[in-house]
């Protein structure tokens, strides 16, 4: 059999090889390159040639599987190695985001514990080779762990967050051989240099004053200082849990969700007028212009049988719904409602969505985890963009 002898940097050759536009005439030699590469790449693994006795061997070689890969050169087939545990994993593959393999992670666990489906065994066979054991999913489990806990653990008194975003949603968890509701809780924040970054998460058993106190406990622990203004919608226990958490921060509650509550009292026909004036309370640019809208719409309407309702849910959290226009003029179209981490939990329920119901807690944390890290990356790319940076009234 021929020997091929490198003497060369297999890295930067793998780089080249994997982004390179190269013609499909070259497809057998780029297959053959990389098939020599994860073989070299396993023989470091176990630390020993074929055939040798050592005392350094790591693991047994255990043949090989056939799996196909989409590079910019088009679909190839590749000769993977593997060992004998499973534990093996060439880094050809390692082009999957952290989200990515915690997603397959999920799957397989799925797989593993005997409640997959056709479709969740074949996604399994494409994404990992012809079988999966319990010792193969226990070695994804101790590399991604660490990553997603060292990052949900982080210290956040490096610079201060004057903006805060929280939130909850739920996902189904299957648990003691039962399927249960829990909340999986959410901050994400404003920093000084006018990017977004994710806080934290939490997953409990539900949204209460005693679930909310333990994340915000978490986060100050890690360092969170007092914002300015935590934003959120207005489940009584949060409410409850920032004013006691966070002495002289002011809360902002979602401008969305607080004139869905009043639409949802007005009646359903001939409101577009009423409408159009509800709106343009929140389109204020200061306090004093807000308050002004809000008791011309008062006055308007005050007559009006069927809007006694709107109008006490108006008065009633008015206050609380406008503390965004005591900030900058600039960030006002972020502070005022809650769509960023909306925004975020809705990528995270994309994926979600597939899975169904995550084997155990700690599988919801790591895929969750995950998505928020890679997100968190993205984030730390951009600033917000201000359409307006200076207040119009100076």
């Amino acid at each position: 059999m021929t020997q091929f002898q490198f003497n060369l940097n297999m890295d930067t050759l793998k780089e080249s090889v994997m982004n390179s536009s190269i013609e499909p005439v070259m497809k057998s030699m780029i297959v053959l390159i990389l098939n020599e590469y994860m073989e070299k790449e396993r023989d470091d693994y176990l630390q020993v040639d074929h055939y040798e006795r050592s005392d350094l061997r790591k693991d047994y070689r255990n043949g090989y599987y056939e799996r196909e890969m989409m590079y910019q050169i088009g679909r190839v087939k590749l000769r993977v190695p593997r060992t004998r545990s499973g534990e093996f994993s060439p880094s050809v593959f390692e082009k999957y985001l952290r989200c990515d393999q915690s997603f397959v992670m999920s799957m397989l666990e799925m797989f593993v514990n005997g409640v997959s489906t056709r479709r969740v065994n074949k996604i399994v066979q494409e994404l990992c080779g012809e079988t999966v054991s319990k010792s193969f999913v226990s070695s994804l489990t101790k590399k991604l762990d660490p990553l997603v806990r060292e990052w949900a653990e982080r210290p956040l008194n490096t610079e201060y967050y004057p903006y805060v975003f929280v939130d909850a949603m739920y996902i189904k968890v299957r648990e003691h051989h039962k399927v249960v509701s829990k909340a999986v809780y959410i901050a994400t924040a404003i920093n000084e240099n006018h990017s977004r970054e994710v806080l934290g998460l939490n997953v409990s058993h539900e949204e209460s004053f005693e679930a909310w106190k333990a994340f915000f406990d978490q986060l100050k622990g890690r360092g969170l200082q007092s914002p300015k203004l935590v934003i959120s919608d207005a489940h009584a226990g949060l409410r409850k849990a920032i004013q006691k958490e966070f002495i002289g921060t002011a809360w902002q509650r979602c401008t969305v969700h607080f004139k869905k509550n009043i639409i949802q009292s007005l009646p359903k026909n001939n409101i577009d007028e009423v409408k159009l004036d509800l709106k343009r309370i929140f389109q204020a640019i200061n306090p004093k212009d807000a308050r002004l809208f809000k008791d011309q719409f008062i006055s308007k309407y005050a007559e009006h049988p069927k809007l006694e309702k709107a109008i006490v849910k108006l008065e009633e959290g008015f206050d609380d719904s406008i503390q965004f226009m005591n900030e900058p003029y600039h960030y006002h179209v972020f502070l005022r409602t809650t769509n960023s981490i909306e925004r975020l939990n809705q990528e995270i329920r994309r994926r979600e969505k597939v899975i169904r119901i995550f084997p155990n807690t700690q599988s919801a944390f790591r895929l969750i985890g995950a998505v928020l890290m890679d997100e968190a990356d993205s984030m730390k790319k951009r600033q917000l963009i201000f359409k307006d940076s200076v207040d119009p009234l100076s």
